[in-house]
């Protein structure tokens, strides 16, 4: 007989998984997604890029914009359809199975799962020897333990999981709001580092400088779409999710506009450029010694933090496809006791680490790009597409500013890709080549399916 759910979780019907997930977790599973390496790494490229620190400024909220725009876009859809997979469920929806499986492919074969070892291979082998020197065969063993660690703790229940999360969310977004204080409290800056030197004049060349600001600032944004993917296991999730989701992604908004503002307190655009490692400089400025040490526990965390998302969140995916019948059955199986998806759990661990040991991840990565972001623009656009198909359909929350929001989110999902076309032309031609592996693969599910049906 299954164990019975403790601390007042319920069964999803039909599913077996737990709704054991509130309002909080959901913003925590945003927030501490997000932050991950990026608010540390990217403003030292955006200076380069753009020197004006009013444009810096102008790029950062209009990154959050738009990430605001497509957060109110998933908030109607998860409002709509609190599922499992999320994402996953939008597509299928909008569009029907065969583009909702190619995304979940995507998403297993080289997204998450490269994100998951990319995010591994960055904590044993940049930020760890800081503390504890490695050997390259010392860091590979860190990095497989690091994967395997929150795969256990994940394995064990989401609430698990989400209190792993909760943690280090608390931790990390408290520690950046407490190197922004530090750094006005102890730091002699100058407030004309915000506004000077003044913006150059209106050019292409600036216009084409700011669009890629603009896509390495989304990619610091990037994950608020991943609590979608844990719909199913969400309490009213008609209400947590999409609340959830839009307050996570105000609170990123917030605390990256905040350290922007430290960064340019303590130093000029054009020294901000050449340290890319600004926020332990920043620290150092402000601490001395200690204050670098400190920002690298906080990175330590941060992408822990975001590695944990990916083991909490993603397993949802390919567990709802395979519910469906489009994955190996297996997935779709649900731990008698702990009532996880403990098998999609296992699986996307193990896959991370053979990218991560083999070291073919980065590569992966860059090939993605293209593809990810049309798929987010797709899911976007299953607002439209919902709304006609299912116009009775409830929508506890609808997108405000529809259809201005979505169709800006539409615009910029569909520069990002077509940047990447332009720009880094045969990765984004093997990143579609890695796509359409999942076109014979979804045949054979299907037909399977059919066979046994």
């Amino acid at each position: 007989m299954a164990a019975q759910p403790a601390n007042g979780t319920t069964p999803v019907a039909g599913s077996g998984l737990l709704r054991a997930l509130g309002f909080w977790d959901i913003v925590s599973i945003v927030v501490g997604g997000v932050i991950g390496s990026g608010i540390f790494l990217v403003p030292a490229s955006i200076s380069a890029g753009i020197s004006s620190p009013i444009l810096i400024f102008a790029v950062w909220v209009t990154g959050g914009l738009l990430s605001f725009f497509g957060a109110l876009s998933f908030a109607e859809l998860g409002s709509m359809m609190p599922e499992a997979g999320g994402v996953y469920v939008y597509l299928r929806e909008a569009y029907g199975p065969f583009l909702s499986f190619l995304f979940g492919w995507t998403l297993f074969l080289v997204i998450d799962s490269g994100a998951l070892a990319t995010l591994a291979v960055a904590f044993s082998s940049l930020y760890l020897p800081q503390f504890i020197p490695l050997s390259p065969l010392g860091t590979k063993l860190v990095a497989v333990v690091f994967i395997a660690g929150l795969m256990l703790i994940n394995y064990l229940g989401v609430r698990w999981g989400a209190n792993v999360q909760n943690v280090l969310t608390i931790i990390k977004f408290g520690a950046l709001l407490g190197m922004v204080v530090l750094a006005f409290l102890f730091i002699d800056g100058q407030p004309r580092n915000w506004v000077a030197p003044a913006p150059e004049p209106f050019s292409g060349d600036l216009v084409g400088r700011f669009g890629v600001a603009l896509v390495a600032v989304l990619w610091a944004f990037k994950g608020w779409e991943s609590a979608t993917y844990s719909g199913g296991e969400t309490r009213n999730g008609a209400r947590n999710l999409p609340l959830g989701i839009l307050v996570g992604t105000l609170a990123i908004i917030f605390i990256y506009m905040a350290a922007n503002l430290a960064y340019l307190w303590a130093f000029p655009a054009s020294e901000i450029a050449h340290l890319p490692r600004v926020a332990s400089d920043l620290m150092t400025l402000a601490l001395g010694p200690v204050g670098g040490t400190v920002i690298a526990v906080v990175i330590l965390l941060s992408i822990t933090g975001a590695a944990n998302q990916n083991l909490l969140c993603s397993p949802r995916v390919y567990f709802a496809m395979a519910s469906d019948g489009l994955f190996f059955q297996r997935i779709s199986a649900v731990h008698p006791r702990y009532r996880t998806p403990h098998v999609a759990i296992l699986a996307i661990g193990i896959w991370s680490v053979v990218l991560s040991v083999s070291g073919t991840f980065e590569q992966l990565f860059t090939y993605v790009v293209f593809g990810q972001w049309l798929f987010f623009g797709l899911t976007v656009a299953a607002v439209f597409v919902l709304r006609r198909k299912r116009p009775d359909a409830p929508r506890p929350i609808k997108t405000l500013g529809y259809p201005v929001t979505p169709a800006l989110f539409i615009l910029a999902a569909g520069y990002i890709a077509v940047n990447s076309l332009v720009n880094q032309f045969w990765n984004a031609l093997a990143g579609l080549g890695i796509i359409l592996l999942g076109v014979p693969a979804y045949f054979y599910w299907r037909n399977k399916k059919r066979r046994t049906a």
